[in-house]
């Protein structure tokens, strides 16, 4: 079986990617990044699955082994089944065999294509220059493939019995699947990635109506055009219909139309140009095709006349000033073309792209010139010959500007407000002038320095907005704005605004200079923050590793000093201080101080401190009661006459009595005593005096 078929069409629907050759001969690994690519089309009661392999090579063995069709039940009820469950809706499909095609092809061009393309002994397309130019095709595996896609595309029934689709008519409405197409090609062959996609029967839309449809009605011919991208997913052709009544259409492209830019991503709209009579009511409406072979609804219809083409072009030349409101306007225009025209229109804008208004109508044919006087500062002129068949052709803008050297009004009623990350927003009063360009916005970040522009361009609108940098050393910022007319003329600047920005910086840190413990508090000084915002500084202090930060003072003065005296002995503690601003920003605390407070105090003195003569022994006894705990020595002195008290002897501190020997007959001795604690105190002495 042989095909020769005259193809003047594109491709459409799966990216394709060939395998390349050599000397003719295909290589037999397929690329690494083959796979099956699916799209789905959900209908009322079924699901339609459409896919492709990646490249000629691997549709070819997949034709032999055959795809694998299966569908996982993901979700039932709106609730998802901890495990899908799976169905195989096809375990080995492939293409039906040639007997099952031979009575469609001749009814069906594209069962023809795709049975040539599988079973044809050759496969060879005549006239496909311009094809071979796109596709760049160069051998007939290759062929085969790109055209049994695109057969399949123009034909979901053709594509079921090619194996490039499937109809699942068991879907329910309640449920949601995963269909997955594998390959059954084995793999030491060669791997093919399966596809697959997510849908159920609630996902059924509509297809959506042909949007952004027009029609360009020139001499003796409509140009058509639609933006294809919008609902490229939706349609990879058109059928294309007119009508010379708005009731009864037909179609006027007999195979369905594409555009040759599909790929191109900086192309989006479809060209199509039909041939009309002048003079003649045509309408127009394109219908979509999807690549399941379904027709959308029609876009909406589009009508309109040719007309002839006026030939001669007028063209301004000459500007004449007779004052600030009136000129003089020449244009060209060839006499010969006077006998086609009624006559010429000045039209007139404020822009050379703005709207053109007719300001003079009913300008002779043979006038080459008109009078003005209504200028405004900056004015646009345009001239247009009024055809007799209804073509117009109009010349060129021109600019007409008066001499103007009056400036703007100085702005006025400046206003701005800057929220805390920065971002300033400005407004002020329109100005009135009607020649006005815009504005100029000036900044600067100190009073005295000169400000910067800062807008490239004059600003038309009364509304701008800046970003300044917070966290900087210049607590405020400075705005003014200069009017600018057409001309360049500038106002005088408005008054300065001047802007606080929100203060996000915290003040500098306090350092301690110096510390002291001395009669029983700690004597602190400092130096306060330098941060011209700062109002308070607050101390705190934390006793022993395992309490709190507790703030102590909070000093609203000048204040560097500072006496604690509610501390208590044998205790450890750590200081730091703080600075607030007016925003009630703090700082960082300072370096801490830290220190321990040793027990200095005076303890209790012994009681019932006694010394009595003991004859019989010719010792004098010394004996004393103390209940003070933590006692660990005690020290006794001694001395006789008017001798200063030297240490006698240190005892234990559960000792409570002790003799000594060493006396003289007749001499008066002086004794005192003293306790010591185990963390370093002592109590007071005292004295007992005894004669032997």
């Amino acid at each position: 079986m042989k095909l020769h078929y005259i193809i003047a069409f594109l491709f459409l629907g799966l990216n394709i990617t060939y395998s390349q050759t050599n000397n003719g001969k295909e290589k037999e690994v397929i690329k690494k990044e083959s796979a099956i690519q699916v799209i789905v089309r959900v209908q009322k009661d079924k699901i339609l699955l459409r896919w492709g392999p990646g490249d000629a090579l691997a549709w070819k063995k997949l034709n032999k082994y055959g795809y694998l069709v299966e569908r996982y039940t993901v979700t039932r009820n709106n609730t998802t089944l901890a495990s899908p469950e799976k169905k195989v809706l096809a375990q080995t499909l492939k293409p039906e065999p040639i007997e099952n095609w031979e009575k469609v092809i001749e009814q069906n061009d594209n069962a023809a294509i795709i049975a040539q393309a599988l079973y044809g002994e050759s496969f060879n397309v005549t006239g496909v220059n311009q094809l071979e130019s796109i596709v760049n095709l160069s051998e007939e595996n290759e062929q085969r493939f790109t055209f049994a896609l695109f057969a399949a595309d123009k034909d979901f029934e053709i594509a079921k019995k090619a194996a490039l689709g499937f109809e699942d008519k068991t879907a329910q409405k309640n449920e949601k699947y995963i269909y997955r197409i594998s390959s059954n090609v084995p793999k030491e062959e060669s791997e093919i990635k399966y596809g697959g996609v997510f849908v159920g029967l609630s996902d059924y839309q509509d297809l959506p109506k042909p949007m952004d449809f027009t029609a360009h009605f020139t001499d003796k011919s409509t140009m058509l055009s639609w933006n294809f991208k919008i609902l490229a997913h939706a349609y990879g052709s058109y059928y294309i219909e007119r009508s010379q009544d708005k009731l009864h259409f037909e179609r006027i492209n007999k195979e369905p139309y594409t555009s040759m830019n599909q790929q191109n991503e900086n192309n989006s709209r479809i060209f199509y140009v039909d041939s009309i009579a002048n003079n003649q009511l045509y309408s127009y409406r394109i219908q979509g095709i999807s690549a399941f072979g379904e027709l959308g609804p029609y876009s909406e219809i589009i009508s309109g006349k040719g007309k002839s083409i006026l030939q001669f072009v007028p063209h301004l030349t000459v500007k004449n000033f007779k004052d600030d409101k009136t000129v003089t306007l020449t244009w060209e225009f060839a006499e010969e073309g006077n006998s086609e025209i009624t006559g010429f229109e000045l039209n007139r804008s404020d822009t050379d792209d703005g709207k053109y208004l007719p300001v003079v109508k009913n300008i002779a044919p043979k006038s080459r010139t008109v009078v003005y006087n209504k200028l405004a500062s900056t004015n646009y002129f345009t001239i247009t010959a009024i055809g007799k068949q209804g073509s117009n052709r109009t010349s060129f803008p021109m600019l007409v500007q008066p001499v103007d050297s009056i400036p703007p009004a100085k702005p006025i009623n400046l206003k701005g407000v800057i929220d805390s990350l920065g971002v300033v927003k400005l407004t002020w009063d329109l100005n009135k002038e009607s020649d006005l360009l815009g504005y100029r916005i000036y900044k600067g970040n100190n009073p005295d320095e000169e400000m910067s522009q800062i807008t490239v361009n004059p600003l038309e609108d009364n509304k701008y907005q800046d970003t300044v940098v917070i966290k900087s050393l210049n607590s405020k910022v400075y705005y003014k704005i200069i009017a600018v007319d057409t001309h360049y003329n500038m106002s005088v600047s408005s008054d300065v605004l001047i802007i606080k920005k929100p203060d996000v910086i915290p003040p500098s840190s306090p350092i301690f200079t110096n510390y002291e413990i001395k009669d029983g508090a700690v004597y602190l000084d400092w130096i306060n923050s330098q941060s011209e915002d700062a109002v308070s500084h607050q101390l705190y202090r934390k006793e022993n590793e395992q309490g709190d930060w507790q703030l102590i003072a909070d000093i609203k003065d000048k204040k560097e000093t500072y006496k604690d005296e509610n501390i208590a002995e044998g205790s450890k503690y750590r200081y730091a201080i703080y600075a607030k601003d007016e925003s009630n920003l703090v700082s960082n605390p300072s370096p801490q101080v830290a220190f321990f407070v040793p027990k200095a105090s005076v303890m209790p003195a012994v009681k019932g401190f006694y010394a009595q003569a003991n004859v019989s022994a010719n010792t004098i006894d010394l004996s004393w009661e103390y209940k003070v705990p933590e006692v660990d020595s005690f020290e006794i002195y001694k001395a006789t006459a008017n001798e200063p008290l030297q240490l006698m002897q240190m005892v234990s501190g559960q000792t409570r009595k002790l003799s000594d020997p060493t006396i003289t007959i007749n001499t008066n001795y002086k004794y005192a005593i003293r306790a010591l604690f185990i963390d370093g105190r002592m109590s007071k002495m005292v004295f007992f005096t005894v004669k032997f």
